[in-house]
């Protein structure tokens, strides 16, 4: 099996050898890999004001086109920094996919502990969203696929992690997901991916919101799934309320954040403390509602 067919090893002497190779204007610029940088990429600190990232599967690959497509058309409407992506790089060196070099932006990962009650911080997250959801589509974005698609993933996670939270209850809430009503209105824009990883912090407020790799047109309850993930109740509530979420929404949100839950808890939670703890806040929360 070939490397293309695999996860290429990606080490900071790779990067160093692709930047200098394709952009040897950066050359002289010091190289330091970030920790934790998630599932889909491994990401370097280039100088003081440049981040590279390179996708570690082949579902990431198309990531860094995307971003530097849509980004800099919807950045002027959002109220949160986002990433400026500045040029995607081409395989090379062994290295078999595209890649990116974006401004590097400043800030702390986002953490339940920080943010987790905050009543501004949810009300920031809600404002972003109706912005983004605001933001013209013009029937051009990719569309993402709606959460029933996640149903026999969901069921069989559901069942492998019967064990660890209670079958009842999730089969429960996702029959309930999936019976309330689609999203009928136009498809709008969507983060797809909105987590605690993919929100910074500057002193102790939430400042940006980052990789935007999943961004798609589709049904914003997608995007709820940060109220499962980050929010307390207290905060939660104010999240909905300033968002204006109708039940049907909400029920699809909490179907969301349960079946992405599942999904990371079955992959990862084995081989990470980090993201057993956080998909299980998850897919407990999403149980409480």
């Amino acid at each position: 099996m070939g490397i293309v067919d695999s996860r290429p090893a990606i080490d900071t002497a790779l990067v160093r050898r692709l930047v200098d190779a394709q952009f040897p204007q950066w050359a002289g610029l010091p190289l330091e890999r970030v920790e934790p940088a998630g599932s889909d990429h491994v990401v370097h600190r280039l100088g003081r004001e440049l981040a590279v990232r390179l996708p570690r599967h082949r579902d990431a690959v198309g990531q860094a086109a995307k971003e530097l497509r849509w980004l800099p058309r919807l950045a002027p409407r959002l109220p949160l920094a986002v990433p400026v992506p500045v040029v995607v790089g081409g395989p090379g060196c062994g290295y078999p996919w595209p890649w990116a070099v974006s401004r590097w932006i400043e800030g702390e990962t986002a953490t339940a502990e920080v943010l987790g009650d905050s009543v501004a911080a949810a009300r920031a997250l809600a404002g972003f969203l109706t912005a983004l959801s605001a933001c013209p589509t013009d029937g051009r974005g990719e569309v993402r696929a709606p959460l029933a698609e996640r149903d026999a993933a969901t069921r069989a996670a559901i069942a492998a992690l019967a064990g660890v939270f209670d079958a009842g209850a999730m089969t429960a809430l996702w029959d309930a997901a999936l019976a309330a009503p689609v999203w009928g209105r136009a498809a709008v824009w969507c983060h797809g991916d909105l987590h605690t990883g993919n929100l910074l912090t500057a002193g102790g407020e939430l400042s940006a919101v980052i990789d935007f790799g999943e961004l798609g047109l589709g049904d914003p309850a997608c995007d709820l799934t940060i109220a499962f993930t980050l929010m307390s109740a207290r905060s939660r509530a104010a999240f909905r309320t300033t968002l204006g979420v109708d039940q049907d929404t909400w029920a699809r949100g909490r179907g969301w954040a349960l079946a992405t839950g599942l999904n990371a808890h079955v992959a990862y939670a084995a081989t990470s403390p980090r993201v057993a703890a956080q998909t299980t806040r998850q897919i407990t929360a999403a149980l409480a509602g």
